[in-house]
């Protein structure tokens, strides 16, 4: 069974997808099930992977990392988001580009989350 927020990653082609109803079904791509990514919080490479969540004025900083991640062209955070009680909000990201995001959010951040191309998923 399926539950709301979860992630998956068809491990064939690449495709990754977020429950955004539940239901019972298996999730299938490319003719296999498709795995369902966890959500890592502790970072024992030496690469750091821990979304850093910073209180800022009209919302919330979000950094990958207390060290900044690398985002080369193999290697590199697609998606920055944050979870507050009653909304998702979501950066993408691309090679080059900082691993940091600024969300406007005017209520309590439940979690923040992001998603490397080579390591995952990570969640504070």
């Amino acid at each position: 069974m399926t539950e709301i927020k979860q992630i998956y990653k068809c491990e064939v082609c690449g495709n990754v997808i977020e429950v955004v109803h539940q239901g019972k079904g298996t999730l299938i791509c490319c003719g296999r099930e498709m795995k369902l990514m966890d959500e890592n919080t502790v970072d024992a490479s030496h690469e750091k992977h821990v979304p850093v969540i910073e209180k800022i004025q009209d919302g919330v900083y979000v950094k990958v990392g207390e060290q900044e991640h690398s985002m080369e062209d193999g290697h590199y955070i697609e998606w920055i988001e944050v979870h507050t009680p009653n909304k998702i909000c979501r950066k993408y990201l691309r090679p080059n580009e900082k691993p940091e995001a600024i969300f406007k959010v005017d209520s309590e951040v439940l979690c923040a989350r992001e998603y490397c191309n080579v390591h995952g998923l990570w969640r504070k």
